[in-house]
């Protein structure tokens, strides 16, 4: 599913022709033609990984050779050449070169610890879930509400549900996207095992089944923070305390959830009006850069994932 999302973002975002897409990854173009017109594949889903009969006998010795290579300097590691060679002359593989050299990328690419930068390209987000005590009904609940942060322009969006769970999650995105009018390019998240089923020991992430077809759907690229590193997702960190601070006291007191998330709406439009320390525009203002930067909105009728329709408001 991964491989999937990856080819839609790469053709669709990243403007890669279909002929390029087969190429870089190994499928038919046929294959990657029936990618670009579902959000997730129709039908059968690989339950397992996908086995490289050719390559899976030789996979340990590549992944000890990438391990070595941490402790050598960085114009001293192999490239994915030079571990071809040694595993023809080393340990007798007789498959191609291009199987090796994809897993290679495949294998780097996953092991880059990710930094947050300084500055915050348009387009980009942060997400984040908060608590805070609400009254809903007459009767006292902890709402788990979803912050999504543009820190180029400090634009917000915050919703409120009775529980963290995948569903509210999903909608979550759903609503965010709809009040930007667009998509966020990147989305930098916590460790959620909403979105994380595991990380392995080389820090690679294997995301959710849910989160990839979010992802295959809106395609948009995600980032993780490095665990126990809270200040590499500092902006919507800050929203999370801002928003219950500013939007949630006193404590809010509604009828329904619907209510609570029509008064947090309200309160995130008021928001747009502010000048920040620092800033001659208003967030509103501000917002127009990132708004130019944002993907497009895939049409509603193709969302085939499920919104929050268990949450129980």
């Amino acid at each position: 599913m991964e491989l999937y999302a990856r080819v839609r973002r790469a053709v669709v975002v990243d403007k890669m022709s279909e002929r390029q897409a087969a190429k870089e990854f190994g499928l038919a173009r046929e294959t990657v033609r029936k990618m670009l017109r579902y959000s997730v594949p129709p039908g059968y889903r690989r339950q397992q990984p996908a086995r490289r009969p050719k390559l899976d006998a030789w996979v340990g010795a590549i992944d000890q050779i990438l391990e070595d290579d941490k402790a050598e300097g960085r114009k001293q590691r192999h490239t994915a050449k030079r571990i071809f060679e040694r595993l023809r002359d080393e340990h007798g593989y007789t498959g191609g070169y291009t199987i090796v050299k994809d897993y290679v990328r495949l294998r780097k690419l996953s092991q880059r610890e990710m930094f947050v930068p300084l500055a915050h390209p348009p387009g980009d987000a942060q997400a984040d879930f908060g608590e805070a005590m609400v009254v809903i009904g007459g009767v006292e609940r902890k709402a788990h509400y979803l912050a999504m942060d543009l820190p180029q322009s400090d634009d917000c969006f915050v919703m409120a549900f009775p529980a963290e769970t995948t569903e509210a999650f999903l909608e979550g995105h759903n609503h965010a996207f709809a009040y930007f009018v667009g998509v966020p390019r990147t989305i930098l998240y916590d460790n959620t095992k909403i979105a994380v089923a595991r990380i392995l020991g080389d820090g690679t992430r294997m995301k959710t089944r849910a989160f990839t077809e979010l992802q295959s759907h809106y395609l948009f690229a995600e980032k993780f923070g490095r665990p126990g590193k809270g200040n590499d997702k500092g902006k919507v960190e800050g929203l999370v305390g801002y928003a219950r601070r500013n939007f949630m006291v006193p404590r809010p007191r509604f009828a329904t959830w619907e209510a609570f998330n029509a008064h947090l709406l309200v309160q995130s439009q008021k928001r747009r009006e502010r000048k920040l320390r620092g800033h001659q525009q208003t967030i509103g203002e501000r917002f127009e850069k990132d708004r130019e930067r944002l993907l497009a909105l895939q049409p509603a009728g193709a969302i085939i994932f499920v919104l929050c329709t268990r949450c129980q408001y």
